[in-house]
């Protein structure tokens, strides 16, 4: 071979197995899914967001979710994006509270009614207890899904 073709070919290599890895990266790297929350009523605080893969511990049980965290209010703001990143494709459950207080849970009252404002993904009808897991699930999509909750306070 000549030499000017095997740097061709060498470069041409180089071109598709840098693709390759690059869209290999992409894939390892999940999924991003943001979370515009608004009707909050004030900014003191934060918002606590959490994605939960089953059933098992929803709506409550930060122990079962896939992740949670706390997302800071901007000053004077009356909403706020929680964003998770790497998170593999397909559906979740998600709840977001208005954690005035930063005690990482949703505080009720003695008749055992939220004291503090919660939401859910689709915004679900809320009665006297939880929508169902598969009222809140939405389908995480690659590159970014976005999804919309409205804060609501008994």
């Amino acid at each position: 071979m000549k030499p000017i073709h095997i740097l061709i070919f060498a470069l041409a290599a180089s071109i598709v197995c840098g693709v390759a890895e690059s869209q290999s990266k992409a894939a390892a790297t999940g999924c991003t899914l943001r979370i515009h929350v608004d009707g909050l009523r004030n900014s003191t605080g934060v918002v606590g967001a959490a994605i939960f893969r089953s059933r098992d511990g929803w709506p409550e049980d930060m122990s079962k979710t896939v992740n949670h965290w706390p997302t800071p209010i901007p000053q004077g703001a009356h909403e706020a994006t929680a964003v998770m990143e790497n998170l593999p494709p397909g559906d979740y459950s998600v709840v977001a509270i208005h954690d005035e207080n930063r005690n990482h849970k949703l505080d009720r009252n003695f008749l055992g009614l939220p004291k503090e404002g919660f939401g859910f993904a689709n915004n679900p009808h809320v009665g006297l207890s939880a929508p169902s897991f598969d009222a809140a699930k939405v389908h995480v999509t690659c590159p970014v899904t976005e999804i919309n909750i409205h804060e609501i306070y008994k």
